[in-house]
């Protein structure tokens, strides 16, 4: 009983001083303490292993580039023009 006790009694110095001078409103204290500090700290395994999980997702972003053959500058002749244009649409962005 006397190790249950020091054990409780360090927990609760652990969280924080001492809010009474009074043993059980300490005690009870100390007891809110201990469930925000274990509902903070499940909260945060939950997020770790959410990031864990997901470390390595892959996720496919395919971007569609369209040009407007109107906006090609004029000096460009024909030619490059199909060649642009063919490069272009045979890309693939990932």
């Amino acid at each position: 009983m006397k190790k249950k006790k020091t054990v409780w009694r360090l927990l609760a110095k652990a969280l924080g001083e001492k809010a009474s001078k009074c043993d059980k409103e300490a005690d009870k204290v100390a007891f809110i303490r201990l469930v925000m500090f274990l509902s903070i700290f499940i909260t945060n395994c939950f997020i770790v292993a959410n990031a864990i999980r997901h470390w390595n997702d892959e996720t496919v972003v395919n971007v569609e580039i369209i040009v407007d053959e109107s906006n090609v500058s004029s000096y460009l002749s024909s030619t490059k023009k199909e060649r642009i244009f063919q490069t272009n649409s045979k890309s693939t962005y990932h």
